[in-house]
């Protein structure tokens, strides 16, 4: 039998908020068990760029990185957000290692190609290296991954951070029975927007067609969702979507994601 891992990716509400923040890395430092820790900061990002006069441009919520925003978003993930979660979770006696997707080689991606609208320097991922993750795993060391990854050619790329969390989801399948948590400021996938108790408390992969079509489900939802059926399809136990405190409380309301 396998041993479970945990794989929890908060956003940029949660890493841009101190207070949530801390409470998080106390809650997640208390599970006893392998666990990892992928982290987005868009938010932190945008904010440094405007104070240093780089435009944030965006298309449907996903942001365009030119040469200026990659620089931005690389001083943010993987410099101040990354290194003071890291600091938090050694405060807490987690040993924590942070990580882009070039540190030991742990995320090969590829420029994602210009189609419709060219992203500039994001990346779309091509390999995991389950071994090495493992191997910090093995000693005792929680990898706690910001959202870069690297093409092999010296080129560091801006990759969603949600992708990120299942690809690594699904390469840890194959040494751990793992659980996917993505958490963020709200209590998991609303019916209602206006509504923040409206939880839909299950949803497979027929509801959830059937809530895209009726727009219940849609922007910078549909790319997260897709994602966690990704990983439901490619072995992951199991998928949750949930706010900061279920880490805590495992009977919080919340999502929970099912093929059937």
């Amino acid at each position: 039998m396998k041993q479970k891992l945990l794989i929890a990716k908060i956003g940029g509400n949660i890493v841009g908020n101190p207070e949530v923040l801390n409470d998080f890395l106390v809650d997640f430092s208390k599970y006893t068990g392998p666990k990892i820790l992928v982290h987005g900061g868009g938010k932190s990002a945008t904010q440094l760029a405007d104070k240093l006069g780089v435009k944030t441009e965006m298309i449907d919520g996903r942001r365009i990185t030119s040469a200026a925003s990659l620089d931005v978003v690389v001083m943010t993930y993987a410099g101040l957000l990354n290194k003071t979660i890291v600091a938090g979770l050694q405060k807490q006696e987690c040993n924590a290692l942070g990580l882009t997707g070039a540190d030991a080689n742990v995320i090969v991606a590829q420029k994602r190609p210009v189609k419709f609208v060219d992203y500039g320097f994001v990346g779309d991922v091509v390999k995991v290296n389950g071994d090495t993750i493992h191997s910090f795993l093995e000693n005792k060391i929680t990898p706690v991954f910001c959202a870069l990854t690297h093409n092999k050619d010296g080129q560091l790329l801006n990759t969603n951070a949600d992708t990120i969390a299942s690809q690594i989801a699904v390469a840890m399948s194959a040494f751990y029975e793992v659980s996917l948590y993505y958490c963020f400021e709200l209590k998991g996938v609303l019916k209602d927007i206006q509504d923040k108790d409206s939880v839909i408390e299950h949803i497979n992969l027929d509801s959830y067609k059937e809530l895209r079509d009726q727009e219940i489900i849609a922007d910078g939802m549909l790319p997260k969702l897709q994602n966690c059926f990704d990983a439901l399809q490619k072995n992951v136990a199991s998928v949750h979507i949930a706010n900061a405190d279920y880490i805590k409380d495992r009977n919080t309301k919340h999502t929970t994601l099912t093929l059937l």
